[in-house]
């Protein structure tokens, strides 16, 4: 069982890695939002895995749900902030 969560974080961080790479050379600002919002979303899958490795499942799953929801508030947060600086954009 270790070995399979060994190898599944390697590919959540590998996933991770990709998402990185979009968030950071993305033309649009979308792009960057929807990279920041898959980190956090493979984040939250790690913390996950830390939990079972632990074997502390209760305790991480807590963390990671906390965690999704402060990813989830950031990605609204910056969606509108961008949406209104394009609306403004518009207008003038």
């Amino acid at each position: 069982m270790e070995r399979f969560l060994f190898y599944s974080s390697l590919f959540v961080l590998l996933l991770m890695a990709l998402s990185l790479y979009r968030a950071i050379a993305g033309p649009t600002p979308l792009d960057r939002i929807l990279g920041g919002n898959a980190i956090g979303t493979k984040t939250t899958v790690l913390i996950i895995f830390i939990g079972i490795i632990f074997e502390r499942v209760d305790m991480f799953v807590d963390i990671a749900l906390a965690y999704a929801m402060l990813n989830f508030i950031a990605v609204i947060a910056a969606s509108r902030y961008f949406h209104k600086k394009g609306r403004e954009a518009d207008f003038y």
